[in-house]
């Protein structure tokens, strides 16, 4: 498929929300929001900060934005906030990935979200919930949380514990139809269950393993040791693969991710991935045009 085709004019981002001063140790903010977007679709147009090729995109891990909050430290993959890169806006409707680390006892506010999938895999700590649905919530690692936003929800995130961080990472997905019903899920993973192999954590079937959301999109978790090679077949060949790799160092299709690095391909049906160390990664399939 042409690059072209990937292309969607007149589309806005969605989803934006301003932290607000709800408890006496969350800071008010106005660090999460979505710029406006021009396109949606495949964007990753050659720059100094990606390496860009037929079918891929490189984003290596320390080209990403990073805003330094003191209680809160991101790392935004895609612009985000007060990091605006307009030739990295998304990988389709792959919209934010933010690699989170919040300090003891702080957090975010109630705020608002509307048309939106929020996905949040915490890595570190615990991380507690409250939304206006009624959910009263902690994920931790191990865990993972998806919220429709849909006609709109609030929610608020914070540390729940004052004697360390929390890390998590914070991924938004464009839904494939608006105004839905607001939900919220959240499941417990069996570690063992990605040990040399794709744990399915999200798919588009209420029915299947994992969480789900309204969008034709699949993410796993793999933890995989030194030396072990396996192939991803795509679940749509119309789909794209970004892979984040979390620690160690793998190959995907002959290119090498270390840790934290992005590596996004499309226009093919399956991916070799192999680990150089002890490695754990995300790989998440999604359209690349809505």
């Amino acid at each position: 498929m042409n690059r072209n085709d990937f292309i969607k004019k007149g589309l806005m981002g969605t989803g934006m929300f301003v932290a607000a001063s709800a408890m006496g140790n969350v800071m008010q903010n106005n660090i999460d929001e979505l710029k406006e977007l021009e396109i949606l679709g495949f964007n990753h147009i050659p720059n100094t900060q990606s390496t860009h090729m037929e079918n891929a995109v490189l984003h290596k891990a320390e080209t990403r934005g990073d805003a330094n909050h003191g209680w809160l430290h991101s790392k935004h993959t895609f612009s985000f906030a007060n990091y605006y890169n307009p030739e990295r806006m998304h990988f389709g409707v792959l919209r934010v990935l933010n690699d989170d680390v919040v300090s003891g006892g702080k957090g975010f506010g109630t705020h608002p979200h509307d048309n939106m999938e929020i996905i949040s895999i915490p890595l570190e700590g615990d991380l507690e919930h409250k939304d206006s649905m009624g959910n009263v919530t902690v994920i931790r690692n191990g865990d993972v949380q998806v919220m429709s936003a849909g006609t709109g929800i609030q929610h608020s995130e914070y540390n729940k514990n004052a004697d360390k961080q929390v890390k998590f990472l914070q991924i938004w997905v464009f839904p494939d139809k608006k105004n839905v019903t607001p939900r919220y899920d959240q499941i417990t993973l069996q570690r063992a269950h990605r040990h040399n192999t794709f744990q399915q954590i999200l798919s588009p079937d209420p029915e299947d393993a994992g969480v789900w959301i309204h969008q034709h999109a699949w993410f796993h978790l793999a933890q995989f040791d030194a030396n072990h090679t396996q192939v991803y077949k795509m679940k749509d060949k119309v789909n794209g693969l970004y892979v984040f790799n979390l620690n160690g160092s793998i190959t995907v299709n002959n290119q090498i991710l270390n840790a934290r690095d992005g590596y996004g391909i499309w226009n093919v049906e399956q991916v070799s991935i192999k680990a150089d160390s002890a490695s754990e990664f995300l790989l998440m399939e999604v359209p690349m045009t809505v």
